[in-house]
């Protein structure tokens, strides 16, 4: 069996990243750069892969998990030096290597499947991905002989002025039949002015042996567009964006101004929802059909249901049921469960609580370590008193009970169905079902006070004359 294999080049510093991070860390779209093109691979339906790492690669490690394999490169002597390392890894003589930079976060599934099909139709002993750049400045240029085989590939700096007028560059993917790489592999030699052994090198072995190597051109050269700045970053980051939006827009999503809006990878949205403007949506999301989703809205790690209104608002690790409404100004924080029908209205933050169906909390609230059951109304200014400076304790309105504004429930409180909680009180004792609760100071009104205090303020202002 031909198995595919693949080796993702993760083990460079990037020090003009100017960062204390890895570079292949650095993320956009809400994943790392390396992960992007792990997954494409993935998707591509190769499953074993090999992470060369080198400079902070136990963070490399920790990041991207126990699901792949890692092959240290304690010195960064070249790409061919990196895929050296591997060897002991691979596991089928007769299998197909793929080798990727892990900065080129751009890459898709079907460049990757189109690169191992033509490697393997064309029965090649070494594939290159290549791209046409118009005016291409500091890449190797390939050369071609009059059957379309790669022969060699020339750095820029050793180009002919007529070489460097080709507009075909090498974008550092290649395919290699295992059986033959181990040979070559043991040809290099770092006899180069930066003494590295360059994978690039094995093409002219091949050509000295008559070997065949194909070079595979990519449609859209960018996809291959490395990184190694933070300028790069973000153009990288660009158009990316640009690409989820407009495979999202096109699957039946309304983006009113796409450019202002702000989504990542791993965001699912269903048809008819409108996306307006500076809306963010990051991390893992599911968002159903028929939503209204911002204006200024940032959601993230978040699950939104059928028919619902997000305005103004920002939504963490939250679960959002179907039909309901959100904002404006409204805080919903990790742990927040929202059942079908629920309003959270304005300036409302909401904390590690279940809102049951058709409850309310239209405005200026503090719900915290809450149960709410269903048709609850919670009034202005009500807050759950839940944390007592050493624990967090819960509160738990049962179904249909109707909370006055301005009350402080300080938990653990209870409160039965159906019970009403009068204006201003502050409870601290558990609420029977079908009662009233009423705890506050008694009114009193002291006749003519506001008269003879007026009186005596002008009094007091005539001596001061």
């Amino acid at each position: 069996m031909n198995q595919t294999t693949g080796i993702i080049l993760a083990a460079g510093k990037g020090t003009r990243m100017n960062s204390s991070k890895a570079k292949v860390l650095h993320a956009l779209a809400g994943k790392t750069m390396v992960k992007h093109v792990l997954d494409a691979v993935s998707l591509a339906g190769v499953t074993r892969q090999i992470v060369v790492i080198g400079h902070q690669g136990e963070d490399v490690k920790r990041a991207l998990g126990q699901e792949y394999i890692y092959a240290l490169q304690e010195e960064q002597l070249g790409t061919g030096h990196a895929v050296m390392q591997t060897r002991e890894f691979w596991d089928n003589k007769f299998g197909t290597l793929l080798v990727l930079c892990g900065d080129t976060p751009l890459i898709t599934s079907e460049t990757v499947e189109k690169l191992i099909k033509e490697h393997r139709d064309n029965n090649a002993v070494c594939s290159v991905l290549t791209a046409q750049v118009p005016r291409p400045k500091g890449y190797g240029r390939i050369i071609r002989d009059n059957r379309g085989h790669v022969i060699a590939i020339i750095e820029e700096k050793d180009a002919t002025e007529e070489q460097q007028k080709i507009e075909e560059i090498n974008t550092g993917c290649y395919c290699f039949n295992q059986e033959y790489l181990k040979d070559a592999l043991a040809q290099l030699n770092p006899a180069n002015a930066q003494g590295e052994y360059y994978l690039t090198d094995v093409i002219s072995y091949y050509q000295q042996q008559d070997l065949p190597v194909m070079g595979v051109t990519l449609k859209d050269y960018r996809e291959l567009q490395g990184i190694n700045n933070r300028l790069q970053l973000a153009e990288a980051e660009q158009l990316l964006r640009h690409r989820i939006n407009n495979d999202l827009m096109l699957k039946g999503v309304t983006m009113v101004s796409p450019q202002n809006t702000f989504i990542d990878t791993n965001v699912k949205i269903g048809s008819d929802t409108v996306i307006l403007p500076n809306t963010y949506l990051k991390g893992d999301i599911t968002i159903g059909s028929n939503c209204e989703i911002g204006p200024e809205t940032s959601i993230s790690d978040s699950d939104v249901g059928d028919d619902v209104v997000i305005n103004n608002s920002v939504v963490k690790e939250s679960t959002i049921g179907n039909n309901c409404l959100i904002g404006p100004f409204s805080y919903l924080r990790p742990g927040t469960k929202l059942a079908d029908n629920v309003k959270i209205g304005d300036f409302v933050e909401i904390k590690k609580s279940d809102i049951g169906p058709g409850s309310k909390i239209p405005h200026l609230t503090y719900v915290g370590d809450t149960q709410i059951g269903k048709k609850v109304n919670v009034g202005a200014g009500t807050i759950t008193c839940n944390y007592d400076g050493k624990d967090k304790w819960r509160t738990i309105l049962r179904d249909g009970c109707f909370i006055g504004s301005n009350t402080n429930l300080v938990a653990p409180v209870i409160v039965g169905e159906n019970a009403i909680i009068g204006a201003g009180s502050t409870i601290t004792k558990d609420v029977p079902a079908e009662s009233l609760a009423v705890a506050r100071g008694k009114q009193k009104n002291i006749s003519g006070w506001a008269t003879k205090n007026n009186e005596e303020t002008k009094k007091d202002k005539k001596k001061e004359e």
